[in-house]
């Protein structure tokens, strides 16, 4: 079927320009300047008039947690691949801690299965580092992985890896990326054990960043970069959230790079400043610190510090996040509202919209070399959203199409809208109408 997106304003490759996109089944075959002639229309068995709107490549998001297997009450594969595509999100990586964890290859043949069946987004799944596991690990298809994850610091059931062997072989001997959850469990535990010594188990959320500390964020880059540097691996620190790790990072073309670093929209978001009014809603691990860290945070991302934006989608029921800083579960769901969140912030000057693009879909692609997406280019899977600037609306609950049903940015005016998402060359998504008819693929990967 042969596809036409015109009167679109295209912002690719550093580039916005007014102009339409076409598609034949699910590749891009052109991406022309300009309106598009009346007589091109007219051969077209498809075509979506963009009215003005942003035509974007989707959002390749490399951290989510979509709670299948075994957490399903919270959110499934099928739910938030739902919210994903809501949010112009067209790929996902999935991390491992889920129930049974995903540390054996056939865990993860179970997560492509059931992806295959319901996602509506493309998908991949990381696998999950232990202290025990490393033969499987050096017997992965890295061409359908995007890499090993590793809580070098942070315990997640029994993900810790602390045995010195096993991680000399992680860094020394994986081919791939290893993506790591840096926070020392150490440093997290005498915090912890100090606060409830004063406040008892009702330790007040304001006090989350100062149990998930800098110093334990720090120390864990720190140790993580020394075992990279050591073995010449390919570290990537997900998650970031203080300005004292930025000294591990660099400005260089990613292409060079062999410490990479991502950051969550809710870093960029919010500081701890909101904890008194949104509470355990903005309870993450790593914790959201100060308007300090946030704004060395944007500004990295804008040097190239930084590298790609990712959510760390992680949705719990409400009832789950009652409490405080010590009772309350840590994560939030956030994959349909990224990309208007991000957008926002260029509204407000502190990006500009190509950065946007270029961290949210650009840079994930290159970062994990994955196959032909990532870009509006001929050849490249259809994978693109529409977003309708000036749109604005007030966040609710309601709309949140995550199994957990709330979303931390109740409340808030956003302004950009997401119209459409394709994947594939499929639409999947248009003025608040899912179609489920076609489902995503399997992301490829060529590192």
């Amino acid at each position: 079927m042969r596809k036409i997106i015109h009167n679109a304003i295209i912002v690719n490759e550093g580039s916005r320009f007014n102009g339409y996109l076409l598609v034949d089944n699910d590749v891009i075959t052109a991406i022309e300047h300009g309106d598009a002639p009346q007589e091109l229309l007219s051969t077209c068995d498809f075509a979506e008039n963009a009215e003005g709107a942003y035509l974007l490549p989707g959002v390749i998001d490399d951290q989510v947690h979509f709670r299948d297997p075994g957490l399903t009450h919270k959110g499934d594969i099928a739910t938030e691949s739902r919210a994903a595509v809501a949010g112009g999100v067209t790929s996902f990586m999935d991390m491992p801690n889920t129930l049974p964890q995903t540390t054996t290859l056939e865990a993860l043949e179970e997560k492509h299965k059931r992806a295959a069946e319901v996602s509506l987004a493309n998908y991949s799944f990381f696998i999950g580092a232990t202290n025990d596991n490393i033969d499987t690990l050096l017997n992965c298809d890295y061409s359908k992985i995007p890499g090993v994850k590793l809580f070098l610091g942070a315990s997640t059931g029994n993900m810790l890896v602390d045995n010195n062997e096993t991680l000399g072989r992680i860094f020394g001997e994986i081919p791939a990326i290893i993506a790591i959850h840096s926070e020392d469990e150490t440093i997290i535990r005498r915090n912890r054990e100090a606060m409830i010594a004063k406040y008892g188990e009702d330790v007040p959320v304001e006090l989350h960043p100062e149990i998930r500390s800098t110093e334990a964020c720090y120390q864990s880059t720190k140790r993580a970069v020394e075992l990279a540097r050591k073995y010449n691996a390919h570290l990537h620190i997900l998650h970031i959230s203080t300005a004292a790790e930025l000294e591990f990072l660099t400005a260089q073309p990613l292409k060079d790079k062999k410490i990479t670093a991502e950051v969550c929209a809710h870093h960029l978001w919010w500081t701890d400043e909101a904890y008194s009014t949104l509470g355990t809603r903005i309870k993450w691990n790593p914790a959201i610190k100060t308007a300090n860290d946030r704004n060395a945070l944007r500004q990295a991302l804008n040097d190239g510090v930084i590298d790609i934006v990712a959510t760390d989608h992680a949705p719990h029921l409400l009832s789950e996040k009652q409490g405080g800083a010590i009772k309350a579960t840590s994560g939030a769901p956030l994959v349909q509202f990224s990309l208007p969140m991000m957008l926002q912030l260029a509204d407000e000057g502190v990006f500009t919209i190509e950065t946007v693009v270029d961290r949210m879909a650009h840079k994930p692609a290159e970062l994990y070399d994955i196959e032909h997406r990532g870009y509006l280019r001929p050849g490249y899977y259809a994978d693109f959203t529409i977003v309708a600037p000036q749109s604005p609306y007030d966040v609710t609950d309601d709309m949140v199409l995550s199994r957990c049903g709330w979303t931390p940015l109740v409340g808030t005016l956003l302004n950009n809208r997401v119209v459409s998402t394709y994947v594939n060359g499929n639409r999947v998504y248009h003025n608040g109408e899912i179609d489920e008819t076609h489902k995503g693929l399997a992301l490829k990967y060529t590192h």
